[in-house]
């Protein structure tokens, strides 16, 4: 009782102090900021498994959108049911054998133990080192793929841009391309998440005829009328670094320090 008597009378005789008194106003800073912190860090905890269920959420959203399975008021959940979740060795193309469900390879690009560094030469996209595995998804109709979807990310003008690739059964025929997160200008190199430019990737070829990677996104508009047309998607007016960006990055990752090892594998065996 004694001590409780003893607490009471030290916060009434620090209450009691002008509101000017300096040990007052360091006593008060300093108990609000420790209630702040408290409810802050208790925030955090409860809160993660929510953050964690939304960003999952959203990656299976933007999924469905780049393969054009994501409808208004769709499933989400219900739909990505039907994608088959593997992960690939990136220098050999070859599947990994490994959790499926535990495997992040955004961390794992981190952890020098799971990571490659590429040289400057390697590095067009900017991205400093990549995991040696990474998640990919396939759609399946039957036995057969119909749409494979591989994660790509790169640096534009002001940010790094992560996004997803679609494939047709092909391996080649591009089926779309989405980014999720990037900080670009809007109304300029933000235009990357504009449909209508969106929308000129669909159906072009990323390899020519001989295996060779020719997809690229040009300055100006493409001339269907030349030659290799196929290959070439408009540069983002007024963006011209993010463009070029989005072309290095796209090539990056479709190409032999990427996916590239995977894409040739797979195009070969649906031949």
């Amino acid at each position: 009782m004694a001590e409780n008597n003893q607490k009471q009378g030290f916060f009434a005789s620090i209450l009691s102090l002008p509101n000017d008194n300096p040990k007052k106003t360091i006593i008060v800073a300093t108990l609000l900021c420790l209630v702040c912190s408290i409810l802050v860090s208790t925030s955090a905890v409860v809160l993660k498994p929510l953050q964690i269920a939304n960003k999952e959420a959203d990656i299976k959203k933007n999924i469905l959108a780049v393969t054009g399975l994501l409808t208004e008021g769709a499933d989400v959940n219900a739909i990505f049911e039907q994608f088959e979740v593997k992960v690939v060795d990136l220098e050999t193309g070859e599947y990994a054998d490994i959790d499926v469900a535990s495997y992040d390879q955004y961390k794992a690009a981190k952890d020098p133990q799971q990571n490659v560094e590429l040289t400057a030469e390697q590095d067009i996209a900017s991205i400093g080192r990549r995991a040696k595995l990474a998640s990919i998804y396939l759609l399946k109709d039957g036995d057969s793929i119909s749409q494979v979807v591989l994660p790509i990310h790169g640096y534009g003008l002001w940010s790094t841009l992560y996004g997803f690739i679609a494939f047709e059964g092909d391996f080649n025929t591009i089926k779309g391309l989405q980014f999720y997160a990037h900080a670009e200008t809007p109304g300029l190199g933000g235009e990357v998440d504009n449909p209508k430019w969106r929308q000129q990737w669909q159906g072009k070829k990323a390899f020519n005829d001989d295996g060779e990677l020719k997809i690229e996104v040009i300055r100006g508009h493409v001339d269907f009328k030349v030659a290799g047309s196929e290959h070439k998607v408009d540069g983002l007016s007024g963006a011209t670094l993010t463009s070029r960006g989005v072309s290095n990055l796209v090539n990056y990752w479709l190409g032999d320090h990427g996916f590239g090892p995977y894409l040739k594998h797979m195009n070969k065996a649906e031949k």
